[in-house]
């Protein structure tokens, strides 16, 4: 599949202070490829450098050194360009405070370039998508966060682009306002056939929303892969719960085919193996030879959140960093 984005070791300092003495390294050599048409999540700690990035592949900032490519532009070469293709929504919105909803959206539809019917059609038909209807003649100052938020998402999809990005799109909001932002990206995703770059430092917002996860810490990409490679790869697999009577043979349990590692409390044993669907049934014949009696079985998966864990401990040291 054709690459929408491309980055080749791409570095960022900044410099403060008298002359610029101080010196931040933000980034450290930073190479990404993203798929059309894939939602591509970086997620970070705080600090990371994962605004630092997106602002430099939306060629708002430039890199250091390194190469990058933008739907087949050159991002250093042809910025104006990129710009008329992409759009970007970030989760710290910031519009002019005294300008309502509707106006705010028809100021940006005049800087990309919208006219007459055809803006005020796109207009109304993103209000309808945000259900911003109760909150178009709303000046920005007077919005909540979430109805903030709506709004700079509406406003990113004004020019139609090919590739948006989206920069920590539900910081702040409460939980119930954070599932629908991001029902909502998925569904726009999925119709519009966008490529997206996510960044986050909430684990289940990039379970739920990416096709491909890298883990950025202190500038640097740890790993790249889906949610269920990067379990793997810290030997976190599924998690089968068994509740049960009678008595279970560690001993056995400790040598079957992929148990990675096991915990008995009172009458529920709780098994990480490598596949539990490809397990299962060897368990459970293992455990009723051994004289237990099964009473209910449930098989779930790791958390992403653990995974993140211990990558951020950096447990990766002696890891590769390949897809």
């Amino acid at each position: 599949m054709a690459l929408a984005i491309k980055a080749e070791g791409i570095f960022k300092t900044f410099r403060s202070g008298w002359w610029g003495r101080k010196q931040k390294l933000v980034l450290k050599g930073i190479d990404l490829q993203i798929e059309t048409g894939e939602i591509f999540g970086v997620l970070g700690p705080n600090g990371a450098g994962k605004t630092t990035l997106v602002s430099i592949l939306s060629t708002l900032l430039i890199p250091d050194q390194g190469k990058i490519q933008i739907l087949g532009f050159d991002g250093l070469q042809d910025g104006q360009r990129i710009r008329e293709k992409v759009n970007i929504s970030s989760g710290n919105a910031n519009f002019l405070w005294s300008l309502t909803v509707q106006e705010n959206l028809h100021l940006y539809g005049m800087l990309y370039g919208l006219t007459g019917h055809r803006r005020e059609e796109k207009i109304k038909a993103l209000i309808q998508l945000f259900n911003l209807e109760e909150h178009q003649d709303t000046t920005f100052d007077r919005l909540s966060t979430g109805m903030k938020q709506r709004l700079s998402l509406a406003k990113s999809l004004l020019n139609d682009p090919a590739v948006l990005f989206l920069d920590e799109p539900t910081v702040g909001l409460d939980p119930s306002v954070s599932i629908m932002i991001r029902e909502q990206i998925r569904m726009i995703q999925k119709e519009r056939e966008m490529t997206v770059l996510l960044t986050t430092h909430n684990m289940k917002e990039a379970e739920f929303l990416c096709h491909r996860i890298a883990f950025l810490k202190e500038g640097e990409i740890l790993t790249t892969g889906t949610a269920e490679t990067l379990k793997r790869m810290v030997r976190m697999g599924d998690l089968v719960k068994i509740e049960f009577k009678g008595t279970i043979l560690e001993d056995e349990l400790l040598r079957a085919d992929g148990v990675i590692n096991y915990g008995i409390t009172g009458n529920l044993c709780e098994i990480i193996v490598d596949d539990g669907e490809r397990r299962l049934g060897n368990l459970i014949a293992l455990l009723s030879q051994g004289g237990a009696q099964i009473k209910k079985v449930t098989l779930g998966q790791t958390d992403l959140e653990d995974v993140f864990i211990e990558f951020a401990k950096g447990t990766d040291s002696n890891m590769g960093g390949g897809d």
